[in-house]
């Protein structure tokens, strides 16, 4: 059903609207909250791409009524007291990149954080930037590299908003920042950082989260992005060829994902008596399950049986300064030309600056 729109006034100025997005975390690490949350993980098209009816069947009958339960326990191995790991560290950026923006930006900015799956809901994300009368959205998934199954999926569930929507805003996207230099910057610098504290011995293994092989082979660029990402993180670093190796986790089912896989390099590096492995993982800007529990513990535990003596995870970029100012940077650059940024008196832009303050600092509530 189409919604009405609220009074507006003809003549008055509207903020830059920012919706900041990431995939998404349960409530609670919990059976109940994880089968809530897969089932809508697990339904998106651009997720699972099986005929709709076939993968109902499975999804209900066999992944539904036993994974949520196994899924919770690697849940709460990572579980902060405070909640989501994930969505703590996205309330942090999407507060940092709004301050950033309030000090570099010449309008005023409105941010505003939605997961694509669960809470808080891209839905209730544009409805807030609705309500502070933004007339222009760019949409920002912190997807470094492009994938259909998340950069692409984020587009349908703001389109499928914006179809309920009279008045929409005018829109832009990030699609990616793959070999953004800032972002590479930031990276590298985040080792060089790993290896004054721990020293430069051993291996570095960029693992990337999976996707099925036939998803390169129907033309998705993702495998490319994260090899090209790969590279200049090892250009910037000055590591030689055999220094350095990119792999992808996460693989789920029993068709072929894209490969080499990250718990299969790390046994076989183990097995030819490799001692030590630092381990990043440059497609997640944030730390989840997927880099928490899967990488610095399950494959942990796979190199260290497998005969290796030392396994550092070198943490995500999270809410450090200098990733935050590479995404204000994304910002800046991506809104550029957009009319109405330098029509603002300085009292009433700094309502609206502050007012986007509040919003971002309160992204995380529920929808």
């Amino acid at each position: 059903m189409e919604k009405g729109e609220q009074s507006y006034t003809h003549g008055n100025e509207s903020p830059t609207g920012i919706l900041i997005t990431n995939l998404g975390t349960p409530d609670a690490p919990t059976s109940e909250a994880l089968r809530k949350y897969l089932a809508e993980f697990l339904w998106d098209p651009r997720v699972v791409e099986i005929p709709r009816l076939a993968w109902w069947i499975i999804l209900r009958g066999v992944i539904l009524p036993f994974r949520p339960k196994r899924s919770a326990k690697n849940y709460l191995k990572i579980w902060d007291n405070e909640g989501s790991p994930l969505l703590l560290t996205a309330q942090k950026q999407a507060a940092a990149v709004q301050a950033y923006l309030n000090e570099q930006h010449p309008g005023p900015i409105v941010t505003a954080l939605g997961m694509r799956y669960g809470n808080p809901s891209i839905e209730s994300a544009l409805e807030k930037l609705r309500e502070a009368n933004v007339q222009r959205v760019l949409v920002f998934p912190l997807y470094p590299q492009y994938s259909a199954a998340t950069t692409a999926s984020t587009f349908d569930a703001v389109a499928a908003v914006f179809k309920k929507w009279r008045k929409l805003p005018e829109m832009r996207m990030i699609n990616h920042y793959h070999d953004d230099p800032a972002y590479i910057s930031a990276l590298a610098n985040s080792v060089r950082e790993h290896w004054k504290r721990h020293g430069r011995e051993g291996r570095l293994l960029m693992s990337f989260h999976g996707m099925p092989k036939r998803t390169l082979l129907a033309g998705d660029p993702y495998y490319c992005h994260c090899q090209k990402t790969g590279r200049l993180i090892a250009e910037r670093l000055e590591l030689t060829e055999d220094e350095w190796f990119v792999s992808f986790q996460s693989r789920f089912g029993r068709e072929e994902w894209l490969q080499p896989y990250t718990d299969k390099t790390l046994e076989a590096w183990a097995k030819e008596g490799v001692k030590r492995v630092n381990v990043i993982s440059p497609g997640f800007s944030a730390d989840c399950v997927e880099t928490l529990e899967e990488l610095d513990l399950e494959n942990r535990e796979v190199f260290i049986g497998g005969g290796g003596d030392e396994f550092f995870y070198i943490p995500a970029l999270n809410d450090r300064d200098e990733h935050i100012r590479a995404l204000g940077e994304l910002v800046l650059r991506h809104t550029q030309g957009w009319p109405g940024n330098d029509q603002w008196d300085a009292e009433h832009g700094a309502q609206i600056r502050e007012k986007g303050r509040l919003l971002a600092l309160k992204s995380g509530a529920k929808s």
